[in-house]
């Protein structure tokens, strides 16, 4: 694909090269029946708490975090950490809000980040998993904050909320399709790498990745509804 430049309002536009990334009703419908199927099988202790057991005992054995190859591994976890997605961001909203005057990504982030807060942290308390460091998966205790994995849910939403403004405010076509890869191998790898050193149950990082698709499809509802319209009303009336 071509990667023509355009010049407008003082300032160089390419074309999109990827898609903004806005989940369909019908992958919002999968998340959600996901999400509410095993939560369901795990509160009642069904086959799927099993097979995590299964999955446990096997990557329990490769003993990868007493291994030279955790500090590599442990790495890769980290490109769904919040911290990590947050300096990037930081980054990219800043220079949005220089470069193009505008707020709206920053209110994204901040909408988002807010959203991905009460939910995970409602489900990991309401839930109380507890993670495979414990001799077994146990529902209800005060201790547990496995399910589901923020990690995963993270990179979902906060890739995917990147890679919307690149695509949005396009920018270059290797940073649009930076962030597209970000927002799709991200999580994937942030589950697989979470899962691996067993520091969460499979179920964990699926229902992680749930979440967070549910969460992004709120956002950009969010955005159609009130907040692309607010940001630019009040662009509107700010004193010339």
């Amino acid at each position: 694909m071509s990667s023509a430049v355009v010049e407008q309002s003082g300032h160089r536009q390419h074309e999109r090269v990827v898609s903004a990334g806005r989940p369909p009703w019908w992958l919002l419908g999968a998340a959600l029946v996901t999400a509410v199927l095993v939560t369901v099988d795990l509160l009642g202790r069904g086959p799927l708490e099993r097979a995590d057991l299964r999955v446990s005992e096997v990557v329990s054995d490769w003993g990868l975090q007493e291994s030279p190859a955790y500090p590599a591994v442990w790495a890769v976890t980290q490109v769904g950490g919040r911290v990590t997605i947050l300096v990037v961001l930081a980054v990219l909203v800043g220079w949005l809000a220089w470069r193009r005057r505008s707020w709206l990504p920053l209110v994204r982030v901040l909408v988002a980040l807010a959203l991905l807060t009460v939910a995970v942290y409602a489900i990991k308390h309401g839930t109380g998993r507890t993670a495979p460091a414990f001799p077994g998966s146990f529902l209800f205790t005060a201790e547990g904050t496995s399910y589901p994995s923020g990690h995963v849910a993270n990179a979902v939403l906060m890739w995917g909320v990147a890679r919307w403004q690149a695509v949005e405010f396009r920018l270059a076509p290797r940073v649009q399709r930076t962030f597209w890869w970000l927002s799709v191998v991200g999580p994937v790898i942030t589950g697989l790498a979470m899962v691996s050193l067993d520091f969460h149950w499979v179920t964990d990082a699926v229902v992680g990745a749930a979440v967070g698709v549910l969460l992004l499809g709120v956002v950009h509802t969010l955005d159609a509804a009130f907040l692309s319209r607010w940001v630019r009303d009040r662009a509107v009336r700010q004193p010339t």
